[in-house]
C-alpha cells in the first residue's frame, strides 16, 4: 500500500505486548481474579492468602466469604457490562463517522485502475510533490518558482509573488548567491514546471508518429516516413545546400551566381505561390468576414494581407510609420551575407546583392503597419473585386497569381477579395514598378533576388544545420532568449504542416469520442450553473451573456475535410517520400497547398487546426478541439476524478475567459470572491507580508475568480457525473476527491495568456475550497496560523 493510502487508514492497530508470546491473552483485572490459594499440602489448616480487599476473617470463614464475594462480583459485572456498552457505542460511532467520509477520504474498496495509461499516471504521481503533504509550504510558491524541495522548504513564504515587497530583497541577494549559469538552469527548470498544453499535444503526436502498432494506410506510412527523414540530420547535413541550388536553376538561376535567364517577374511570382507556398510581397489565406459569420453566413473569401517581412522593423508612433530597426541592421546584414556564402556566392559581389535586398526590404517595411493600428483605422476587411484590385495595384498580375495559388479552381475578375492593408498593397505596387524600371540594376534582378531570399526562408526547415544555426544567431542578436526546440518537436511541426489531415485522422482514431463528449456536456452544464449563480446578484448586466450561452451547442471538433483512408491515399498519391532526401519530400508537400486552398474556398469546409488546444466559438457552436483530450491531461481509462481534475478544470477556465472576458466590470461577485480568496492567502502568508500587504488589481481579482470558479465548476461537474453513473476507479490508492485535487495541482500552472496575472500559485485554491468542509481528506490549515480558521468559505 502506498504511503498516501497508509496515511488515511484508521489507526486501529493494537500495540504489541511486552509479555512473552504464550502469555499474550486477555487477563481478568485484579478485582475479578479468584483467590489464589497458597496453602501447603502438608499444612491443610494454614490460612488461605487472598486479595487484600477480599481477605476473610479467621473467626467465621464459611459464613462471611460467600456474601462479600457475591456482592462485589455483581457490582463488578455491572461495571464491566456498562464499560463494554460504552466502548461498543463509541466504536459504532467511530465506524459510522469513518464510513460516512470514507468515499471522500479514502479509496476504500474502489477498483484500482490497472490500464497502461493509469500505470503511467501512477508513476507520474509517485514522482511529483503531494499537494497534501505540506500545504503551508507547497501552496505558497507561484507558478514557475521553486516547488517544495529540500532546497526550497526553508525559503520565506511569498517569494516570487508579483508586487510583493520581498521580491526586492530577493533581487538584491540572488545574483550574489548564484552564478549566471545557475540562474539560466534555474529559469529552465521553472519553465518546465509550467504546463504547455501545445507541448503536451506535440509529445502525443510524436508517440503516434513513432509507434509501430500497425502498418496503416499509404498516407500514414508516408507521414511517418517523412517524420523519420526529418530526424535524420546526418543525411540532411551531407546534402548541404546542393538541393536548394538545384532548385534555383529550375527557376532560371539568379543574378547572385552570375547565371540568370532574366525570367519574367510575374511568372516567377506565380510559380513561387503555386509550387512552393512562398509569398514575398503579400500573404494569402482563406477566411470569413466576421459580420457575415455573426449573421450565420458561412461563405469564405480570399484574404490578402501584408507579408511577414524578413527585415526587423519597429513602429514609430510619431510618424505613424514602420521602419527598419537601426540597431539590428548590422546583425541582419551579417546573416544575409552568411546565407549567400553558404550558397556559394562570390564574396566580391555578395555585398551588392545584400545591399539591394535590404534597401528594397526597408521600402516595403515603411508601407506596412501593425495590426492594432490598422484595426483602429478601420483598414481591415476592405472588400473589392479582383478587377478593381488590378486597377489600384497594377504591378502585380492579380488574376494570374491568384489562379496559380488556388489551382485548379477557376477564378474570374469579378470575384471578390478582402484586403487587410489596402494602403500597403498600393504602395507595394508602386515600389515594385519603380524597381522594375531601374535599368542600371539590370532590370528586375533585385526583385528576383528578393524572391529567392524568401524562397530560402520558406525552405530553411529542410536545409542543413548551418542555415538554422545562422537563423538562430540572428535571433539571439535581436534579443530573443528562447532556447532551441528539440529536433523531434521541429519534425512533428513540419509533419503536421504537410500531413495535417493524416495526423488529424490518426488523432480522431485515438480520441475517446464518447468520454470526451460526456465531459464536455457536464462541464458546460456546470458552467451554466455558475452563470445562473452570478445572475442572482448581477442579473441585468449579464442578460446578454445568458442569451448567448443558451444558444450555444457544445461539441467535440472533428475534421470533415477528408473521410476515409482511400481519400487520404489519393490526396498524397503524387508525393514520394524518400528516406535520404528530406528536402525533396518537403518541396513535394508544398505543391499540394493550392489544391487544399481551393477546397477550403470552393467546398466551404472547415479546416481543422490539429494543434488547437483551447475551445472556440464558431457561429452557434462551441467547439472543443481533439487536441485537448490527450494524455496526461485526459484518457478514457483514467478515473473520472483525474479527468475532471485536469482537463475539466482547464476547460472550465477556458470557457470563463472565452465567454466572460470582462466579467469584473459586470459582476460584484467577482470582486467579493477575489477579495475572499486573497484574504485566505494573506492569513497563511502572514509572515511573508510583514513588509506590508498589497491589494490586487482588477485584472488580478478577475483571474483569481476565474481559476477558483473553474475549480468549482470542474468539481461540481465531477460530482454530477458520479450521481449519473456512481462509482469510479482509483490510482495510487487515493480517494476520489483527493485524486481530483491532486490532478488539479498537476495542471494548474497552465501556460496561457492570463497566467502571469495570478498573484499566487493556483494550487493554493485547494486550501480555500477545502475550508470548513468535510470534502477534503486532510486538514489543510497551517497550525501556527491563528487567523485561518476564522475565515469564511468563499
Amino acid at each position: 500500500m502506498s504511503e498516501t493510502s497508509r496515511e488515511l487508514e484508521p489507526q486501529l492497530s493494537v500495540q504489541p505486548s511486552s509479555q512473552p508470546e504464550p502469555e499474550r491473552q486477555l487477563q481478568p483485572p485484579p478485582l475479578f481474579q479468584l483467590p489464589v490459594i497458597t496453602q501447603d499440602p502438608s499444612t491443610p489448616h494454614q490460612q488461605t492468602q487472598l486479595h487484600p480487599e477480599l481477605q476473610l476473617s479467621e473467626s467465621d470463614p464459611e459464613h462471611q466469604t460467600k456474601p462479600v464475594w457475591i456482592n462485589h462480583r455483581k457490582l463488578l459485572l455491572f461495571l464491566l457490562g456498562f464499560s463494554l456498552c460504552a466502548a461498543t457505542l463509541g466504536l459504532i460511532y467511530y465506524m459510522h463517522h469513518n464510513l460516512q467520509n470514507r468515499s471522500n477520504n479514502q479509496a476504500g474498496t474502489e477498483t484500482p485502475c490497472l490500464s497502461p495509461a493509469c500505470q503511467s499516471a501512477s508513476d507520474r504521481l509517485s514522482t511529483s510533490t503531494d499537494p497534501f503533504a505540506r500545504p503551508c509550504d507547497y501552496f505558497l510558491f507561484t507558478c514557475g518558482s521553486d516547488r517544495l524541495s529540500t532546497d526550497s522548504v526553508g525559503k520565506q513564504l511569498g517569494q516570487g509573488i508579483p508586487g510583493h515587497p520581498q521580491n526586492k530583497k530577493e533581487n538584491a541577494v540572488w545574483p550574489e548567491r548564484r552564478g549566471h549559469s545557475n540562474e539560466r538552469d534555474d529559469r529552465r527548470q521553472k519553465e518546465e514546471k509550467i504546463l504547455d498544453r501545445k507541448s503536451v499535444l506535440l509529445q502525443y503526436l510524436r508517440e503516434i508518429l513513432e509507434s509501430n502498432d500497425r502498418p496503416g494506410s499509404t498516407a500514414v506510412q508516408k507521414a511517418k516516413g517523412f517524420y523519420q527523414s526529418c530526424l535524420d540530420t546526418k543525411s540532411i547535413d551531407i546534402a548541404g545546400a546542393e538541393p536548394f541550388l538545384t532548385l534555383i536553376q529550375k527557376l532560371g538561376g539568379w543574378a547572385v551566381s552570375g547565371q540568370w535567364n532574366r525570367t519574367d517577374f510575374n511568372s516567377t511570382l506565380s510559380l513561387l505561390m503555386r509550387d512552393y507556398a512562398t509569398f514575398p510581397f503579400f500573404s494569402l489565406y482563406v477566411g470569413k468576414h466576421p459580420n457575415e459569420t455573426a449573421h450565420g453566413t458561412a461563405k469564405r473569401y480570399i484574404q490578402i494581407d501584408q507579408p511577414e517581412l524578413l527585415i526587423p522593423t519597429e513602429w514609430n508612433s510619431k510618424t505613424q510609420k514602420s521602419q527598419a530597426k537601426t540597431q539590428t541592421l548590422r546583425p541582419f546584414l551579417a546573416s544575409c551575407q552568411r546565407y549567400l556564402a553558404l550558397l556559394g556566392a562570390p564574396p566580391s559581389s555578395s555585398m551588392i546583392h545584400v545591399g539591394t535586398f535590404i534597401s528594397l526590404s526597408s521600402e516595403l517595411a515603411v508601407a506596412a503597419a501593425p495590426l492594432r493600428y490598422r484595426l483602429s483605422k478601420g483598414q481591415l476587411y476592405q472588400r473589392m473585386t479582383i478587377k478593381e484590385l488590378q486597377r489600384q495595384a497594377p504591378a502585380i498580375d492579380w488574376l494570374g497569381c491568384l489562379q496559380a495559388a488556388f489551382h485548379p479552381l477557376p477564378l474570374v475578375e469579378d470575384d471578390h477579395v478582402f484586403l487587410h492593408n489596402f494602403a500597403y498593397v498600393v504602395q507595394m505596387s508602386r515600389i515594385i514598378g519603380k524597381w522594375l524600371n531601374k535599368h542600371e540594376l539590370r532590370s528586375s534582378a533585385p526583385l528576383h533576388t528578393y524572391m529567392v531570399f524568401y524562397l530560402l526562408h520558406t525552405l530553411m526547415p529542410a536545409l542543413d544545420s548551418r542555415f538554422s544555426e545562422t537563423a538562430k544567431n540572428l535571433s539571439v542578436a535581436l534579443g530573443n532568449s528562447e532556447g532551441e526546440a528539440p529536433r523531434w518537436k521541429h519534425c512533428v511541426l513540419e509533419t503536421e504542416r504537410g500531413f495535417d489531415v493524416v495526423l488529424s485522422d490518426l488523432l480522431a482514431e485515438r480520441t475517446a469520442h464518447r468520454e470526451a463528449e460526456e465531459i464536455i456536456q457536464n462541464i458546460f452544464s456546470s458552467f451554466k450553473s455558475k452563470l445562473r449563480e452570478l445572475m442572482g446578484t448581477d442579473q441585468k448586466s449579464l442578460q446578454f451573456v445568458r442569451k448567448k450561452v443558451q444558444s450555444l451547442i457544445p461539441r467535440l471538433w472533428t475534421t470533415k475535410e477528408i473521410s476515409g483512408q482511400a481519400d487520404l491515399d489519393l490526396l498524397f498519391s503524387k508525393v514520394t517520400v524518400s528516406s535520404d532526401s528530406f528536402f525533396s519530400s518537403y518541396v513535394q508537400l508544398l505543391s499540394l497547398w493550392p489544391k487544399r486552398r481551393s477546397q477550403l474556398l470552393s467546398e466551404q469546409t472547415e479546416a481543422t487546426d490539429i494543434l488547437s488546444v483551447a475551445p472556440f466559438l464558431l457561429g452557434d457552436e462551441l467547439l472543443f478541439p481533439m487536441g485537448m483530450f490527450v494524455p496526461p491531461l485526459f484518457h478514457p481509462t483514467y478515473p473520472r476524478a483525474m479527468n475532471y481534475g485536469a482537463i475539466g478544470f482547464l476547460m472550465a477556465k477556458d470557457l470563463l475567459h472565452l465567454i466572460l472576458p470582462e466579467i469584473y466590470s459586470q459582476s460584484e461577485a467577482v470582486h467579493a470572491v477575489g477579495e475572499c480568496v486573497w484574504a485566505h492567502y494573506l492569513a497563511v502568508a502572514e509572515k511573508a507580508n510583514r513588509g506590508g500587504a498589497f491589494s490586487l488589481s482588477a485584472a488580478q481579482q478577475q483571474e483569481v475568480w476565474v481559476q477558483y470558479s473553474a475549480l468549482q465548476i470542474a468539481l461540481q461537474a465531477y460530482q454530477q457525473s458520479l450521481k449519473k453513473r456512481p462509482g469510479d476507479t482509483s490510482i495510487s490508492g487515493l480517494s476520489h476527491i483527493r485524486l481530483f485535487l491532486t490532478a488539479f495541482s498537476q495542471v494548474n500552472c497552465d501556460s496561457y495568456p492570463h497566467h502571469k496575472l495570478m498573484p499566487f500559485e493556483p494550487s493554493f485554491l485547494i486550501t480555500v475550497i477545502c475550508a470548513k468542509s468535510n470534502l477534503c481528506p486532510t486538514n489543510l490549515q497551517c497550525h501556527n496560523k491563528t487567523q485561518q480558521h476564522l475565515l469564511q468559505p468563499c
